[in-house]
């Protein structure tokens, strides 16, 4: 019931994508008032939100863990491991037993690293285990090639792969924009790509510095498509 798990659970209901959203933390009081302000957009939206133990939560159909350490500026995702593995460790006891079919969503740092010490400690599937992983970086990458191009970011088709991280790849030779290769724009070609690698890679890092926590970017978004893609599964 943070900051990151408050913005999720207020895109997912004005969505109108679940018909209950039930909301953990330690600290009770946190919980309530997240309730209290949330429940004021029902008028706009069948879905119920309401507080719940940690138990019912490891009953429900679909679990998004936000809880971690917040990223302090200068700081790397890999440094984050030590302090949020104690808390996902705790989080995924707590919740125990587990509802069996249950799809489970990171969403904290080291995002990759977490969802398979995740799938390790709660012990399910790894198709029911996962992460947003460069989702939000391939966004990013379409929003910069987007705006060099000047064409729309739906019209590009460009992946980041490997780790949501610093050691993260852009797949240039398989975007594409409009069916046409990107590499053959000529904007494209005399771009410094390492560059542009570089500013996808720490666009947090910069964002952290100004905003002091991202609660409120696309990993909200990316959030909500992943929850869409669960609930197919579910069905």
């Amino acid at each position: 019931a943070g900051s990151v798990g408050a913005s999720i659970a207020f895109a997912l209901l004005i969505q109108k994508i679940c018909s209950t959203i039930l909301m953990v933390d330690i600290v009770q009081e946190a919980v309530e008032g997240q309730v209290l302000d949330l429940s004021d957009a029902n008028f706009i939206s069948s879905t119920q939100v309401r507080a719940g133990t940690f138990q019912e939560a490891g009953q429900c159909d679909i679990v998004i863990v936000t809880a971690g350490a917040k990223q302090k500026p200068g700081e790397t995702r890999v440094e984050l491991i030590e302090r949020n593995y104690k808390i996902l460790d705790n989080v995924i006891n707590s919740m125990k037993p587990l509802n069996p079919d249950v799809i489970l969503l990171l969403v904290a740092n080291p995002v990759d690293v977490l969802t398979h010490i995740a799938q390790k400690l709660s012990g399910l599937p790894k198709n029911q285990v996962f992460g947003s992983g460069t989702f939000l970086d391939s966004a990013r990458l379409r929003l910069r090639l987007a705006q060099k191009l000047g064409v729309s970011e739906s019209a590009i088709h460009s992946y980041v792969l490997g780790e949501h991280g610093d050691s993260q790849i852009i797949a240039w030779s398989s975007a594409h924009v409009g069916g046409k290769p990107l590499l053959d724009f000529p904007e494209i070609a005399n771009l410094d790509k390492e560059l542009v690698a570089k500013e996808i890679a720490g666009k947090a890092y910069e964002i952290i510095k100004l905003k002091v926590h991202m609660s409120k970017n696309m990993d909200v978004y990316s959030v909500c498509l992943s929850y869409w893609e669960a609930m197919a599964l579910k069905e």
